[in-house]
């Protein structure tokens, strides 16, 4: 899994009026859940950007004054009328304790159903899984090539080595689904 440094100060103060001071500048208040101490902490806005705003997950190592952690993006918080990014939280990891996240799904192949006049639907873009930092993937490939017209793939039907996946067993990651020109098309023939 990719990781990515951001860097950040420790906060003074954790009050409503400091807080609204470092928005002003141009930071973000954040927080660090999971370890020994709950670590409060401010960071440039702009330095988020590249995590937040793609569809990639990745391992965090912040640089707070000089100190080291590991950690994942566990939750942000925005302005429910300029979209501004108001908060970050941050779950604190170790290398030799699982961690529950969400990994992107990536499709290979063409589906023998889309071949045949199917429309392809990716119903779950990621996926929750659990499993040791050092085990996680950057995406969960799935391989469609065989996938016919009506068919689905589910979640208990993948199978990856080191980790768990703890989505409902039942629930549909990709499907083909039967189009109106498909379904025209068989009652003719």
């Amino acid at each position: 899994m990719q990781t990515i440094e951001i860097k950040g100060t420790k906060r003074a103060d954790i009050g409503k009026v400091a807080t609204k001071q470092l928005r002003v500048d141009g930071n973000v208040p954040c927080v660090i859940y999971g370890g020994e101490e709950v670590v409060h902490f401010y960071a440039l806005e702009k330095d988020f950007k590249k995590i937040i705003f793609t569809p990639h997950v990745y391992l965090i190592k912040l640089n707070i004054d000089g100190k080291n952690y590991d950690c994942v993006l566990q939750d942000t918080q925005y302005h429910p009328v300029t979209d501004g990014l108001l908060h970050v939280d941050f779950l604190s990891i170790k290398q030799d304790k699982p961690v529950i996240i969400e990994i992107p799904v990536k499709l290979n192949g063409f589906a023998e159903g889309v071949k045949a006049g199917g429309k392809l639907q990716l119903e779950q873009r990621k996926l929750k899984v659990k499993a040791l930092p050092k085990n996680l993937p950057d995406t969960l490939d799935i391989e469609i090539s065989k996938l016919a017209l009506g068919n689905t793939i589910q979640v208990g039907q993948l199978a990856y080595d080191n980790l768990e996946l703890l989505n409902a067993k039942n629930a549909v990651v990709v499907a083909v689904r039967l189009t109106r020109a498909a379904r025209a098309a068989q009652k003719q023939g």
